[in-house]
């Protein structure tokens, strides 16, 4: 079977098919036909490739034709399509056996197409021949410009960088065909950025083609083109920005804007004193710049300069203290320099900048200034008041030289006058104190607020004036039959003076025991022995003598010769003199407790007696009897107003000023009522009662009283109060009272007469 595929012509241009022959034993033949025509193949048939054009926009676009050489045209064979794309991007006339492509072609998206043909007869719905494949390939047209996939690109270069230093490299993609023509070559070139850089047509690196100053400019926007096609015509072309930026060097020195600093200082300031600060400025950034002040010319080496890391400035401080007496003004030369400078950049910094500092010291009112730190003087002991010690000097040390007034602080033994002279104001002692600390105090009289202080050490020398004497009190102990040379005591003494030399004694018996002949003294080489009346001399001068006396106890000794038996004696009579001592003492402490118990006693009575119904005793029996008075209506009883007609006042422990304010009080009462005025009057007493007593609490409190009236001549009823007086006691009157208290008179006259 023969066929062939025909193809249209495309924008002018004849598009070709090649038919391929196939036989069992021979190879394919590419043929190109002219479109129209067919090839007819024998033995079968088979498609190799269709090319087709991308971008056809017309919705039905003849591709070529299927036609098999069995074919007689009388519509009898049936073609189909079979495959990837068939029936939605390629159709087939079954008929005709014409291929269309009814979508847009889009190499980028799909370039090949594999379909396979089929043709089947009508009339037996049996294939013709066999199935057949064929390949449509989409060509490529120059339908896509070249775009920059990594955009933004951005970049960063040293300053100052040599021509051809690299830079950044772009690329940009083309998404037509690279194999077919020149639709995806692309070419580069520079549309902004010349002429510091440049760029490689054909590989898109960008260089450097000229130096650039960061502190002129520190970046630059460069514009780079990609065109496709070598940049011949129809091409099209993309672009893409690249931000450069320029990294500093350091390759600008520090630089003083001011050539002369005015500063000024206090003869005041201590040294470290901040004095002022100084400024140089830097082109550079960051680390480059970083500077670092320093004093080139200080002949004083009075000043110095630090610097400030974060703020960059130089600070001025005192390194000595100034006086403005001595000099009022300083000059000093100041230099800068970076800290970090690359030897490559040595070129920019072969010469620092400097500038010159001008430093006036301002003048203040000092304190008087002493001559010396300090003073020591020396002094003898024991002479008179008013003795020269030394003295001290001090000076204003400003223009206006103010006299000095000294003073001594807290010292009763020295004074001091204007003139700095100090002198003795009473007698010293070295054995007392040997050293004396004082501080003298110096003051301007134009402004006494300036003060300065020194301390003065004055050393009291000594002289003899202490004679020796016994080290210890001896008690010496002798036998009545001691023999002659026998030692019985060894002595020593001591001398409260200083001496230069080591302290030497002499002894001697004094001239009343000189004739003794019971007692001698011996000079035992350095180590003396004494005894009884004995002179001590010291190597003093002028030499002080001492008569000191040795108590010797004669005893009667064992026949061994010991004397503890004396010894024994002699702590016996001091033990019992000790013994009367604290039995004196014991009788002291006990007449204290005595006295302490008998005031406690004493206020405790005189408690009871400020509240006497609180003393009452209540051990008596209470009678119970069931007789009732008649009320206020019952005068049968007794006559009320006998009872009232004496009445009994109640002791009052009242002051005299109070009781007359009662009294006072009760006779303005009696213009009311009598049983009022009595109820009043002895509300009163109970309230100065309770004013007057000192074990009262001293707070408010609640008294409750119980009032039966003033009295009557009958005296009080109650029994609890007889227990004192009973037997002294009468009780007849109450036979006289009525026949309401015959009951009454009957008991207590039993009692009584049971008593007795």
């Amino acid at each position: 079977m023969n066929c062939c595929l025909l193809l249209p012509f495309m924008l002018g241009i004849p598009l070709l098919w090649p038919c391929l022959k196939a036989t069992e034993n021979s190879q394919a033949k590419k043929v190109e036909q002219p479109v129209g025509s067919h090839l007819r193949m024998k033995r079968g048939w088979v498609w190799n490739q269709f090319f087709v054009p991308e971008e056809m926009n017309t919705t039905s676009h003849h591709i070529g034709r299927l036609r098999s050489d069995l074919d007689n045209g009388n519509n009898s064979f049936q073609y189909k399509l079979v495959g990837a794309g068939a029936g939605s991007t390629f159709v087939i006339d079954e008929r005709t056996g014409d291929i269309y492509a009814i979508q847009k072609l889009d190499r980028e998206e799909r370039s090949l197409y594999t379909l396979r043909a089929q043709v089947i007869d009508i009339t037996t719905g049996r294939a013709v021949e066999p199935e057949s494949e064929f390949v449509i390939k989409v060509l490529d047209i120059n339908d896509n410009e070249p775009k920059f996939l990594d955009e933004p690109y951005e970049a960063s270069v040293p300053e100052m960088s040599p021509e051809g230093t690299l830079v950044i490299q772009v690329t940009a993609s083309d998404a037509d065909d690279s194999s077919s023509g020149n639709n995806a070559r692309l070419l580069y070139s520079l549309l902004q950025g010349q002429p510091y850089f440049s760029v490689e047509p054909t590989t898109g690196v960008i260089r450097i083609s000229s130096k650039m100053d960061r502190e002129l400019q520190d970046e630059y926007w460069v514009i780079i083109q990609a065109k496709d096609m070598i940049g011949q015509s129809g091409a099209l072309s993309g672009t893409t920005s690249v931000l450069i930026k320029l990294s500093d060097v350091n390759d600008n020195k520090p630089i003083f804007k001011e050539s002369l600093y005015r500063l000024s200082v206090s003869e005041s300031a201590p040294t470290g004193t901040s004095i002022g600060t100084i400024m140089a400025y830097d082109n550079d950034i960051g680390e480059n710049a970083e500077m670092e002040y320093s004093i080139e010319e200080d002949d004083s080496q009075t000043f110095d300069i630090i610097t400030n890391n974060e703020t960059q400035e130089g600070i001025v401080i005192l390194k000595k203290t100034v006086d403005f007496e001595h000099q009022n003004h300083y000059g000093i030369r100041a230099k800068v320099k970076n800290h970090h400078v690359d030897e490559q950049l040595m070129e920019y910094h072969t010469e620092a900048s400097t500038t010159f500092i001008r430093i006036q010291v301002e003048d203040v009112d000092e304190p008087p200034l002493f001559h010396l730190p300090y003073y020591i003087f020396e002094v003898l002991e024991e002479n008179p008041h008013g003795l020269f010690v030394g003295m001290v000097s001090a000076t204003d040390p400003d223009n206006r030289k103010s006299p000095i007034r000294y003073s001594i602080a807290r010292s009763k033994m020295f004074s001091i006058d204007d003139n700095g002279t100090i002198t003795t104001a009473n007698p010293l002692d070295r054995e007392i104190s040997a050293w004396y600390n004082l501080s003298i105090t110096a003051t301007e009289k134009y402004n006494i607020e300036q003060i300065s202080s020194i301390p003065v050490y004055v050393q009291v020398l000594n002289i003899n004036d202490h004679a020796p004497e016994f080290s210890q009190h001896y008690e010496t102990y002798v036998c009545e039959n001691a023999g002659s040379g026998e030692v019985i005591q060894t002595i020593s003494a001591v001398d409260r003076d200083e001496s230069i030399e080591e302290h030497h004694f002499y002894y001697t018996l004094s001239v009343e025991d000189t004739n003794n002949s019971s007692f001698t003294i011996i000079d035992n080489q350095g180590e003396p022995v004494f005894y009884i009346s004995i002179l001590i001399a010291d190597n003093g001068t002028p030499s002080l003598t001492s008569t000191n006396t040795l108590t010797v106890h004669v005893c009667d000794c064992d026949d061994t010769g010991s004397t503890q038996t004396c010894q024994y004696q002699e702590l016996m009579l001091s033990m019992g003199f000790k013994t009367e001592v604290i039995i004196a003492v014991l009788i002291c402490i006990m007449i204290i407790f005595g006295f302490i118990f008998l005031t406690l006693g004493l206020k405790q009575r005189r408690k009871q007696i400020l509240f006497p119904e609180k003393s009452e005793d209540f051990r008596e029996n209470i009678f119970r009897y069931d007789d009732e008075g008649g009320g206020e209506e019952d005068t049968e009883a007794f006559d009320i107003a006998e009872l009232r007609s004496g009445t009994i006042m109640r002791e009052r422990k009242t002051r005299k000023s109070t009781s007359a304010e009662i009294r006072s009080l009760y006779r303005q009462s009696l213009q009311v009522g009598p049983d009022s005025a009595i109820f009043r009057k002895f509300i009163l007493e109970k309230l100065e009662e309770a004013n007057t007593d000192p074990c009262a609490p001293p707070f408010d409190s609640l008294q409750t009283y119980a009032f039966e009236g003033t009295g009557s001549l009958a005296g009080s009823l109650s029994s609890l109060e007889s227990a004192v007086s009973d037997q002294d006691e009468s009780y007849d009157y109450l036979n006289e009272l009525g026949p309401r208290f015959k009951r009454l008179a009957c008991m207590f006259g039993s009692a009584v007469q049971s008593n007795n």
